[in-house]
Order: structure tokens, then C-alpha cells, then sequence
């Protein structure tokens, strides 16, 4: 377990161009399954100046207008300038529908043990979940803090309060850890871009206003604070600084590490935006930080890793494993076995947990669009189903049991 260093993690708002790629894809994703829960879709986004492109692989019932939704995101994001917004830009699409399949338009939650078992992964692939009690989410400390001032930039661009903010804007925060504990902020860096429409805005105002109404209020109620010695930059748009879709090009999945555990721990470098949930990349991460969190919220490990290796056409992981990194009630490979026997890793059990596919329908405005931004572990202001600590007691009484057996 790594003792005495400064960590550094990143976010950034949903007007970032990846991240604007990021949620029009999600958005399409939502469409489909909103019309037709068991569609399969894939769907990635690029963008650079004021060109959309849209590539879609798709077998469904449902009938989405793609273009539209893209407008609509890039609208609703708050691009309405002349250089990028939703009702001028170019969208462009290639798209392949591919003919139903009876065999994979299954309802999850009618299966029996046989049938879960014979839902095989589509792909080969290795994923993480990782959890730690450095934050109330259970994440590190550096990407935490990081989403809490990425959301709190866009907050106060949409309520007025900064009406010359754009919607692009980054947030970086380096935390000193000692003894494997943050225990103070090092660093706050803080880029954002102004309107075209705003003209000039003195830098000291700038400075000044956005520690005001951003940085003070995001660390509000945080174990630890900026002090004295904290390093704090504040930087607007200009030659050095390339803001928005004009500035430079966005594209899906490029900001694996935000949507994860900002680089603190490991993530599958598979994108887990523009993918319906049949796809074991995206819904295997979210298992993986199930059982990893509901470990850590247990009291078994101070911080944890849980790694999924899926194989395709087989249901059940070929490898689990876990990583406590020095800090488990119990060794690790004893972990292993508790976690293989509490949770149920299959392709459609964690669609039936989960109810991954109907989620885009009960949600108003949709789910993946939603988890797009701020990251897609760790929320606390979704309600995620991965996020929930329902397995305690299970845990507690197996862990005992197999301490005491053990001893």
C-alpha cells in the first residue's frame, strides 16, 4: 500500500467535446432502449468544429431520429453561440441496422438458472471495480473532489451566477497523501472558457469570482480543505487554452479514467459510454464495483480492487479476483472465494440486479445520459444500483465464519 505522495485526478464538465461525445452517445443509447428494452446498440461520436459524426450498429425495434438527438444534447448542454450549436452544426451518420435475432430478445427477469446460465458474454474482456473509504462515495480522494468542482463549475454556468462561463471547463485537484490518508489538498487548477458573446473579463475578477461561487462552495463540508499553502490557478480560454468543439476535436470513451477512479486505481480501457448494458465491458464494471464497495462498506478491507476476466460465449468469469492491498480482515484469496460465492457475476444476472435495461425508461430524461458525466461510479445523486450496500450483513456472517475457521 503506497504511503507518502501527491495524487492528481481530473474531471470535466459535460461541454468538454469527449464528454459532449459521451453523452450524445448515451442519449442514443437511452432512445432505443426507452422504445425497445432489449435493443442492441453500440453508437460513438465524433465532433470537431462544427461537424458532428455519428456511427451506429444497431438490431431493434425501436425508430430513433439520431440527428435530432444529437441537436438536442448539444442544445440542452448549452452551445448556442455561432461558432457550435445544435441548430447549425453538421451531423453526419453512418448507420447499420442489423436484423432482429429472436435468440438474444430474452426478458432477464423470466430466465431460470438454466437460461442465465446460457447467456454467454458478447466480448472478451477485463474489468475493474475499486472502492476505498478515502470519501463518502468510497472513492479516492482526488477524483472526488475533482466531480465536486467539475459540477459545481457547470452549476453555477447554468443558474447565471458566472453568466460568462462556456460550457467547457476542467477541474484538477492534487491531494498529499501521508500513511496511505489524505490528509491535505496540494493543488486546485481550475480551466474554463468564456462565451464569445462575454468579451473580456479582467483575470483577477475571474479569479476571485470563481473561488467565490466554485471552489469554496464545492469544498464545503470536506474532510480536508485548501489552506494556506494550496496551489490555486485559475485559467481562462485563449491561445493556450483551446475551449469547446471549435478549439478541438471530441470523441466516445476518451475519458475512461473520469468516468472511473480518475487513474487512482485500474479501469478496463474500454469505453463504458455508448453501449447497451448486454455489453459485459460496461455492465461488468459496474458488478465489479458492486461487490468492491459493498466489500469496503463491510469493513473487510480498507481499500479494494476486483478484477472480472469474461471469456466469450461463457457466462461466469474464467478468473475473479481481489485486491486489498494490505488493508483485509482476511488474505486475499480467501476475499476471492466470498466474493464469488455472494455475487453473481453472469451477463443477465447483472442485467436482472440491475434492471439495466429498463432504467432508461423509468428515469425522467433518460439514465445513461445522465450517468455520462461527473462519473459513472461513486454517485451519489442517481440512486445507482451498483452503488447500493445491500450485501453487509451476508458478507459479515460469511467472513466470520470463515475467520473463525481459519483460526
Amino acid at each position: 500500500m503506497r504511503q507518502n505522495f501527491i495524487f492528481t485526478s481530473e474531471s470535466v464538465t459535460e461541454g468538454h467535446p469527449d464528454k459532449l461525445c459521451d453523452l450524445i452517445s448515451d442519449a442514443i443509447v437511452d432512445r432505443f432502449l426507452q422504445q425497445d428494452p432489449c435493443a442492441r446498440i453500440t453508437a460513438q461520436c465524433a465532433l470537431a468544429q462544427s461537424i458532428v459524426f455519428v456511427a451506429a450498429h444497431f438490431s431493434s425495434t425501436a425508430l430513433i431520429d439520431i440527428p435530432q438527438v444529437v441537436r438536442d444534447v448539444i442544445t440542452q448542454v448549452g452551445y448556442n453561440e455561432e461558432g457550435f450549436n445544435g441548430k447549425t452544426c453538421t451531423v453526419l451518420t453512418s448507420l447499420n441496422d442489423v436484423p432482429l435475432d429472436p435468440s438474444r430478445r430474452y426478458d432477464e427477469h423470466s430466465l431460470d438458472e438454466a437460461g442465465v446460465e446460457a447467456v454467454g458474454a458478447r466480448n472478451q474482456v477485463n474489468v475493474f471495480g475499486f472502492a476505498c473509504r478515502q470519501s463518502p462515495g468510497l472513492l479516492p480522494m482526488p477524483i472526488w473532489l475533482a466531480h465536486k468542482l467539475a459540477r459545481r463549475l457547470s452549476a453555477v454556468r447554468f443558474q447565471g451566477i458566472l453568466p460568462y462561463l462556456a460550457p467547457d471547463g476542467r477541474a484538477q485537484v492534487g491531494v498529499e497523501y501521508r500513511q496511505g490518508r489524505p490528509v491535505r489538498v496540494n493543488s486546485v487548477n481550475l480551466q474554463v472558457c468564456l462565451r464569445a458573446t462575454a468579451g473580456a473579463v479582467d483575470p483577477d475578477r475571474l479569479g476571485n469570482e470563481v473561488r467565490a461561487a466554485v471552489i469554496e462552495p464545492a469544498f464545503f463540508g470536506e474532510e480536508i480543505q485548501p489552506d494556506g499553502t494550496t496551489l490555486v490557478m485559475v485559467r481562462s480560454g485563449g491561445s493556450f487554452l483551446p475551449c469547446g468543439p471549435t478549439a478541438h476535436s471530441g470523441l466516445t470513451g476518451r475519458k475512461n479514467a473520469i468516468d472511473t477512479y480518475g487513474e487512482y486505481a485500474r479501469h478496463s480501457g474500454a469505453a463504458l459510454s455508448g453501449k447497451d448494458p448486454n455489453r459485459i465491458d460496461r455492465t461488468g464494471a459496474y458488478a465489479a464495483r458492486y461487490a468492491a464497495r459493498n466489500l469496503v462498506a463491510a469493513g473487510l478491507a480498507g481499500e479494494c480492487e476486483v478484477h472480472l476476466s469474461y471469456a466469450v460465449g461463457v457466462a461466469r468469469p474464467v478468473s475473479v479476483q481481489v485486491e486489498s492491498f494490505g488493508t483485509g480482515h482476511l488474505d486475499d484469496e480467501a476475499l476471492g472465494h466470498l466474493v464469488r460465492r455472494q455475487f453473481d457475476f453472469r451477463p443477465a444476472a447483472i442485467l436482472r440486479q440491475f434492471r439495466l435495461r429498463h432504467l432508461p425508461a423509468s428515469v425522467k430524461g433518460g439514465f445513461y445520459r445522465k450517468l455520462a458525466a461527473y462519473g459513472q461510479v461513486g454517485r451519489m445523486d442517481m440512486g445507482l444500483p451498483w452503488e447500493v450496500t445491500d450485501r453487509l450483513a451476508a458478507l459479515r456472517a460469511e467472513a466470520g465464519l470463515a475467520a473463525r475457521a481459519g483460526g
